[in-house]
């Protein structure tokens, strides 16, 4: 070619403001660097430079365009079927509309997960869009079974801006691959659900104080925790409106306790159930967005699975085969013969063989109520109930809260109730539990002995919490009296029921001339008394806590979250099917990250 060729070429061009061939140019390029004589060629390069500057910008968006179409196609099941769809950037927002349009969803509430069954959320779309291979599995709602979706398709494999469609791998590849991809997506979802509650608390308001607090002491106090919440559930409304998703919700859970060790559950199944619980809707989080919800004054309903846990005193237990036990005849005999002996040890032994036959008695609800009319032995015979107790969960169960309260937990209560805000109850029930008391103090004046002001300083920690059934609000202290209740040894036991209204759970009976020096504690149970084995706060607490689980009672409305506290985090009883409030798991996780 002539260079007046290419000069030709190169005016037509600049005239109808069309870009030449990049082989044109560049071959007048080189042709200009190499020949002195450019400009008797008639190759202006200026113009020629300009032509190549707007073909360079050209192709640019023309790259851009269509490599953003290409990058952006992913793979998409719902039911039964698979389809790939093409996105121009990784928009959660622009997928799902695709979404319902590509399938023809009429629902409104559609999840998204990858293959693994992990929810994804807008937070980590455009990152997991990015994995080579992930299919996400789109939901409406309805509950479709897709388990009968057609075989996996092949992976998609991307390099740069280039995609390529791989050949399908064996199954064991196939079945193995979500199993890979949660194990590494875990760490990653903790890791940015920890960045954003960080990110948060540094921007906000009051948000520095948590950090802060945390560094110094290594928890969080009620009320710093408390605003920490405050200060999350807000934002969420922020960002989300007034009812956040389920997701979201869960995310900022997953991220509290990751920020802050120290406030995970290490007796639940995510550790952040105290924070929110997606089960059953609750948790401290959950419990201030209704209140901002109500506060608002806009009726609305938020969908939840109630999944209340059965757990617990009341739940009927496991006994042993028919063949093991004794008939109703001889059972009766048994008892004829333990009311007419006076001989502990056989008493013992026969209400030991009876224990199928009083178990069938409790739960039948035509017999309960007569059971300590049936057995009037368990009313003047120390030990029955410890027994029972052991026959129903062993001795090494029966056995925890002695062992286990003055060597590990005693010292936690006192030390948290410390932090308490300060009231002259509590000051109180502080000083007889850390023995501040002198020999001078007058005896009148004295709380408890030092267990049992410890339980009622784990009473304080765990207070009673509102009830539904629009019952007056009661505080820990007057919560007291539904524990124990102080009865002076020179006064009658009648005295005492006359007085009472009303039918009341089980409760501790104190007999002494004051509170800090008890000669013998009783359990009140349907106004009639069972002596305690033990003559100590410790052993009589211990017994109060197994006659819920030996007559089948259950707990009483203010002191549910100090037994349920003692029962699923001391004696380890029905851990995985009670349900536990917030403060429950909150107390726990502070005693078990706790040195």
């Amino acid at each position: 070619m002539r260079s007046s060729n290419w000069n030709q070429q190169l005016l037509e061009a600049q005239r109808s403001n069309i870009s030449p061939s990049v082989r044109l140019l560049n071959r007048v390029e080189r042709y200009c660097r190499h020949h002195d004589k450019c400009e008797r060629q008639y190759v202006q390069l200026e113009a020629f430079q300009a032509l190549k500057e707007r073909l360079n910008t050209q192709q640019l968006q023309f790259q851009k365009t269509h490599v953003v179409d290409t990058k952006m196609i992913i793979k998409v099941q719902y039911e039964n079927r698979k389809k790939y769809i093409k996105l121009q950037a990784a928009d959660f927002d622009e997928f799902i509309s695709e979404v319902r349009e590509k399938f023809s969803i009429p629902a409104s509430n559609i999840t998204v997960e990858d293959d693994s069954g992990t929810e994804v959320d807008e937070t980590v779309f455009a990152e997991l869009s990015a994995v080579a291979g992930i299919c996400f599995v789109v939901k409406d709602g309805l509950d479709h079974d897709t388990s009968r979706s057609s075989t996996p398709s092949a992976p998609l494999s991307y390099s740069g801006s280039s995609l390529s469609v791989l050949s399908s791998g064996s199954d064991s590849d196939l079945s193995r691959q979500p199993k890979r991809m949660k194990i590494d997506e875990e760490p990653l979802q903790s890791a940015l659900a920890k960045d954003l509650i960080k990110q948060i608390l540094q921007t906000k308001s009051g948000g520095t104080k948590v950090l802060e607090e945390y560094d110094e002491t290594g928890t969080l106090c009620d009320s710093t925790r408390r605003q920490m919440v405050n200060i999350l559930a807000a934002y969420m409304v922020e960002m989300e409106g007034r009812i956040p998703q389920r997701s979201t919700k869960e995310k900022y859970a997953l991220g509290i306790v990751t920020l802050f060790p120290a406030l995970k559950d290490p007796f639940s199944t995510k550790g952040y159930e105290h924070f929110y619980d997606g089960q059953s809707g609750s948790g401290f989080l959950a419990w201030r967005l209704k209140t901002i919800q109500r506060k608002t004054k806009i009726e609305f309903r938020e969908f939840k699975i109630q999944n209340a846990g059965a757990g617990g005193p009341t739940q009927e237990r496991e006994l042993p085969s028919a063949a093991d036990q004794l008939d109703e005849e001889r059972c009766k005999e048994l008892i004829s013969l333990m009311n007419h002996t006076t001989d502990r040890e056989t008493v013992l032994q026969k209400m030991k063989e009876t224990f199928c036959y009083r178990q069938r008695l409790i739960y039948n609800p035509d017999e309960s109520h007569n059971i300590l009319t049936v057995f009037p032995r368990l009313l003047d015979t120390k030990g029955l109930i410890d027994q029972d107790f052991s026959l129903l969960f062993g001795a090494e169960t029966a056995a925890k809260l002695l062992e286990k309260w003055p060597t590990f937990y005693k010292e936690k209560v006192i030390r948290e109730a410390e932090r308490l805000t300060t009231t002259s109850v509590l000051q109180s029930l502080l000083n007889s539990a850390r023995n501040l008391y002198n020999d001078e103090s007058s005896e009148d004046h004295r709380e408890w002995d030092s267990d049992m002001a410890s339980f009622l300083l784990l009473l304080h920690l765990l207070p009673p919490q509102p009830s539904k059934k629009k019952k007056q609000k009661i505080s820990a202290a007057q919560a007291m009296e539904h524990l124990v209740v102080f009865h002076k040894s020179n006064n009658s036991f009648e005295e005492h029921f006359a007085k009472q209204e009303g039918h009341r759970q089980p409760y501790l009976l104190a007999s002494g001339m004051h509170k800090s020096a008890i000669s013998n504690y009783f359990i009140a149970m349907d106004k009639m008394i069972i002596p305690c084995q033990g003559t100590t706060s410790l052993a009589a607490i211990d017994e109060l806590f197994k006659a819920h689980f030996v007559f089948s009672v259950s707990y009483d409305d203010a002191l549910s979250n100090m037994y349920t506290f003692l029962q699923t985090t001391v004696y380890g009883v029905d851990v995985d099917t009670t349900k536990e409030s917030p403060k429950v798991k909150e107390l726990r996780a502070k005693f078990m990250n706790r040195n």
